[in-house]
């Protein structure tokens, strides 16, 4: 589904046609990546009574770039896209750079956002001086080191479960796989460009403080990039949140805790357009 023509944004609607006249989901990916993170929650949700946009970020895959190079005019562009949808009642989940993206989308949006899903995040998002310079200079190693760093020791067995949930199937190799199709796709500066936005943002706190919906942070026990730490800043200065913290999971939440992410943002999703209704 083409969500604009001009530039064109693409968004994955979870095999289902999309009605705008449903709540709506809109899923946002991280660093290098694109909404096939999310294949298994956004088709979950699209079966499920609800309305699905699972977005490829501006210069990401099938949405028309460049990458865009902060936060603010990433979420600036979506904020667009979705008022030309026509869709009233949203709940924005982001996933690491994402979850920056769907802070600012939330202060723009105001009261068509009923709900807040932050995955994997962190306020101030720091880049090491080493993996930034590597994004630009040296992208294929960049690459990785953050396939490394994103998934949990006791996953990083290659060769068999949890890391091979089924024949043919890696949640490691597939990880490093989708970063080298975006760069191929669409350039090797779109990495840099990524986490040098994270990099830059500074008005987490700020937005987090403004939001007027709940807010549900989904972490990671084990997750290496962004540690469950690095959430605490956003979760003392918003004015409803929740936590969930995924045990033995490292920062590729979705596909290493698929079940637990669901059964979380579907628990939330129900509160809180349920009480946006009331």
């Amino acid at each position: 589904m083409d969500l604009v023509e001009t530039p064109r944004l693409y968004a994955y609607t979870g095999g289902k046609p999309f009605d705008a006249t449903l709540p709506t989901i809109v899923f946002l990916h991280g660093g290098e990546q694109d909404h096939s993170v999310w294949i298994l929650q956004s088709r979950y949700m699209a079966h499920h009574g609800y309305g699905v946009l699972a977005l490829d970020l501006p210069g990401h895959m099938r949405s028309a770039g460049p990458a865009l190079t902060t936060i603010e005019s990433m979420a600036e562009h979506i904020a667009a896209a979705l008022k030309a949808c026509g869709t009233e009642r949203l709940i924005l989940v982001g996933h690491s750079m994402g979850s920056l993206v769907a802070l600012e989308l939330g202060t723009i949006l105001g009261d068509k956002v009923q709900g807040v899903v932050l995955i994997a995040t962190a306020f101030p998002m720091h880049v090491s001086d080493a993996l930034l310079s590597a994004t630009k200079s040296s992208p294929t190693q960049a690459m990785e080191m953050i396939n490394v760093w994103s998934h949990s020791a006791s996953i990083m067995a290659f060769d068999r479960k949890p890391s091979n949930p089924g024949p043919g199937f890696s949640h490691v190799w597939s990880n490093l796989r989708l970063m080298q199709r975006v760069a191929q796709r669409n350039g090797s500066d779109v990495l840099h460009a990524d986490f040098a936005a994270c990099n830059a943002y500074q008005r987490g706190a700020q937005a987090v403080a403004a939001l007027t919906c709940p807010a549900l942070f989904i972490l990671a026990a084990s997750d290496s990039m962004t540690p469950t730490r690095a959430a605490q800043p956003l979760i003392d200065a918003c004015k409803d949140a929740t936590v969930v913290t995924l045990p033995g999971t490292g920062h590729s939440l979705m596909a290493a805790s698929p079940d637990g992410v669901r059964e979380a943002l579907h628990r939330f999703a129900t509160r809180a357009f349920e009480r946006a209704a009331a």
